[in-house]
């Protein structure tokens, strides 16, 4: 039986000039793409370097609230949240 998705909190800030993960402050990954907030770029933006620091395939993630929001939750798989657990120790998966 497939284990359900975890997910986790972000706070997005889009249009920012840089693609980075800033860190983990209470609960929450802050997170920065230069991506503008038009027609869901910033949000794969936000997708993409999520998994490029996760070192897990883009497909492992998704995003399951928050589309028009800066704060989102993403849905990641069972070996992405393994993976995020031990990138962001602080984040709660």
């Amino acid at each position: 039986m497939a284990q359900p998705d975890q997910t986790f909190a972000v706070r997005l800030t889009p249009h920012s000039g840089v693609d980075k993960v800033m860190g983990v402050t209470d609960g929450e990954l802050i997170v920065r793409v230069a991506a503008p907030p038009i027609d869901g770029t910033a949000n794969e933006a936000l997708l993409r370097l999520l998994a490029r620091e996760l070192r897990v395939p883009r497909s492992a993630l998704r995003l399951a609230a928050g589309r028009t929001g800066r704060l989102k939750r993403v849905a990641v798989d069972a070996v992405a949240a393994a993976a995020v657990r031990a990138r962001w120790p602080d984040l709660g998966v």
